[in-house]
């Protein structure tokens, strides 16, 4: 089941899959505000994912390749749907509704550094002090490039509450990202990797995302338009069958906290979006912050130690 993924051509090389994975998410951030507007957070996930899967197991059935795993592979699938695709995912358009797009990606800073922590508890994996320092430096760049933002929270002088509730869904849906991400790893571990799989964890996260949205009694319609449609058939097509494979098939080369340093590099994308559509306002700081992004990239990618297997990082 190995082969498939979106990085198994052997000419898509590492960088070649960090890349379009950033440049990807960098600007699906300001696609689901698109979004927010004419569906519910909840039912918006479930339509997004469900294309997605509809897309991936589709393909695979014309491919000719097999669609049955067992029924324990299926468990864990529907584990790391619901965490990866499902909750975390909702947790993220409801944070979009209190705070801007950027700061939430901002949260995703910190996925390298919760990653190499979870992956210790898990696997006993040792934590790696390049990836470590970068990942560091990494996040305090992220912090300096959106420290306006930041500071009236830190200083407690914000009285908006829904300021707080949009950091905390953004926190609680790294967590949950990353603990999906350790499902990955597991699942790489023992053979199960390739478009099968991910078709089958989007599958889940749509079917549980859909059952929030009833159990909440969330209206399951749709106020239809260009800019809707375009960003959903953006977010399920490029946002998530295609940056997903390539962001799964990094994780399975070269693990689970250099992979996620795209959480670090992706507000960077994130910002230039918002810079030309939503008209951010750029700072001294933010130019510092970029550098020392880019610096803590460097470091945690380095080629040596880019093409290390997942069993040794």
């Amino acid at each position: 089941m190995h082969p498939g993924a979106v990085g198994e051509n052997p000419r898509m090389n590492t960088r070649t899959l960090f890349a379009a994975a950033v440049l990807i998410w960098g600007t699906t951030w300001f696609a689901i505000t698109l979004q927010l507007g004419a569906v519910a957070p909840e039912f918006g996930v479930a339509l997004r994912f469900a294309a997605a899967a509809l897309l991936v197991l589709g393909w695979c059935a014309s491919r000719g390749r097999a669609l049955r795993l067992p029924a324990g592979t299926h468990a864990w699938l529907a584990l790391q749907g619901v965490c990866g695709f499902g909750v975390s995912y909702v947790l993220i358009y409801h944070a979009e509704r209190f705070i801007v797009s950027g700061l939430v990606a901002v949260g995703y800073a910190a996925a390298p550094l919760t990653n190499m922590l979870l992956a210790r508890a898990f696997f006993d994996t040792p934590m790696a002090r390049p990836v470590a320092a970068g990942g560091a430096l990494g996040l305090a760049g992220i912090v300096l490039v959106f420290w306006p933002n930041f500071e009236p929270l830190v200083t407690g002088r914000i009285a908006d509450p829904g300021l707080l509730l949009g950091a905390l869904f953004t926190m609680t849906a790294v967590v949950l990202s990353c603990l999906a991400n350790m499902i990955t790893l597991r699942l790489h571990r023992s053979g199960v990797a390739g478009w099968q799989p991910i078709g089958f964890a989007m599958a889940y996260g749509a079917a549980c995302s859909f059952a929030i949205a009833i159990a909440l009694g969330r209206p399951l319609s749709i106020a239809w338009s260009a800019p809707f449609v375009l960003s959903l058939a953006y977010l399920a097509l490029v946002g998530s069958v295609l940056a997903f494979g390539a962001y799964f098939t990094l994780l399975g080369r070269i693990g689970a906290a250099r992979a996620s340093y795209v959480g670090v590099m992706t507000p960077l994308v994130a910002l230039l979006v918002s810079t030309l559509f939503e008209r951010f306002d750029w700072h001294p700081l933010t130019f510092l912050g970029i550098a020392s992004a880019l610096a803590g990239n460097v470091l945690a990618l380095r080629p040596s130690r880019i093409a290390r297997p997942v069993e040794s990082t």
